[in-house]
């Protein structure tokens, strides 16, 4: 009965340790903010590029007087050319609900906007993302160029990698070459993904503060610390359309 009553004891004092153990594997405070963003990638097709910039251009406000479109893209180099790429925000889940069953009302976005988009391009890729919890998003100084670059980290989220990452993104802000623009965890797509967002004058002088963060020792240090935990990368450089809230 003795051991019977200890093993009763230990169960019981388990089970109510087990919540505490687990909330310390939380996916952190973004978890409190319901705000999200979401990616979508349109790749257009062939020869139809200036068309669909200028259907956009010309019929974009349909959209955005449900939603808030915080930028747009055209993709320059790294990766397939005629792709143009938005930021959306939305508050929460059900207000993108709403604004999908709006949209779904609403004949004059669905015969200027979403019928020749569908015509121009070969496919549509989404993915909803949150903003890291140390990152607020900022609005560039003046025109320029992006660079979109995305991190495929190893399996096991923040918990495992978050703070080397964060040390690395941070050793190149504190260079000052670049603006910072948002750091972006995936929810919905690809997971352990991250994308970083970043703001330069231009393409040289993006070029030239890379070369003299590769000579920077706290640099260096920061991101092999980072790899370890890195599955694989990739950036792109982005040109604002003509119609970027960012600017």
């Amino acid at each position: 009965m003795l051991a019977l009553g200890k093993s009763l004891t230990k169960a019981l004092a388990a089970r109510t340790l087990a919540p505490q153990v687990c909330s310390s594997f939380a996916t952190g405070p973004r978890q409190y903010d319901g705000t999200f963003y979401e990616f979508r990638t349109y790749c257009v097709k062939p020869s139809k590029m200036n068309e669909f910039l200028e259907n956009i251009k010309k019929n974009i406000h349909l959209q955005t007087a449900h939603s808030e479109l915080v930028g747009s893209w055209s993709i320059e180099f790294g990766g397939r050319i005629d792709k143009v790429f938005h930021i959306w925000k939305y508050d929460n889940f059900a207000q993108q609900t709403e604004v999908r069953k709006a949209l779904a009302n609403d004949k004059e976005w669905r015969e200027q906007l979403l019928i020749p988009i569908l015509g121009l391009t070969d496919k549509q890729e989404s993915e909803i993302t949150y903003l890291v919890p140390w990152c607020k998003l900022e609005k560039p100084p003046k025109d320029g160029v992006y660079e979109l670059v995305t991190f495929q980290m190893k399996p096991g989220g923040p918990a495992l990698w978050g703070d080397a990452f964060r040390r690395a993104i941070n050793a190149h802000v504190d260079l000052g070459y670049s603006k910072l623009v948002g750091v972006f965890h995936t929810e919905y797509g690809a997971l352990n993904r991250v994308h970083v967002l970043w703001w330069n004058a231009n393409a040289d002088s993006r070029a030239a503060g890379r070369h003299q963060s590769h000579e920077d020792p706290r640099v260096v240090a920061a991101v092999r610390e980072s790899v370890n935990y890195l599955v694989s990368q990739q950036n792109m450089l982005l040109i604002p359309t003509s119609y970027p809230p960012l600017e």
